[in-house]
């Protein structure tokens, strides 16, 4: 699956499971180069993250809710009601982004 931003194709793999969640970015050091997507995820938290990372939460028809640029190692967005998809991405992705878009996914 990949994410259009800004004629910019980001590949987005899909992470299911509670430890699969877990260990997805703890204590990595190299760069983000491709996002995530946590489905049934209303909430987050970044702890223990080396590295910032922009996060999009959106409905489960993709349009976007809320946009997180730049959010730093132990950052928490709290539990929010309406979304239901949660995209980890590349640094200054969501910079192209607006609030009420709806994503544009390839499959």
């Amino acid at each position: 699956m990949k994410l259009i931003v800004n004629k910019k194709k980001i590949n987005i793999e899909k992470i299911d499971g509670f430890f699969n969640r877990f260990k997805l970015l703890k204590f990595k050091l190299e760069k983000l180069e491709n996002g995530y997507l946590l489905t049934n995820r209303k909430w987050l938290s970044t702890y223990l993250y080396c590295q910032k990372v922009d996060v999009i939460l959106t409905d489960k028809d993709n349009t976007i809710l809320y946009l997180y640029p730049k959010l730093k190692s132990e950052a928490i967005i709290y539990y929010k009601r309406k979304a239901y998809n949660t995209y980890i991405l590349p640094l200054n992705t969501v910079n192209y982004l607006e609030k009420g878009k709806i994503l544009r996914i390839e499959k």
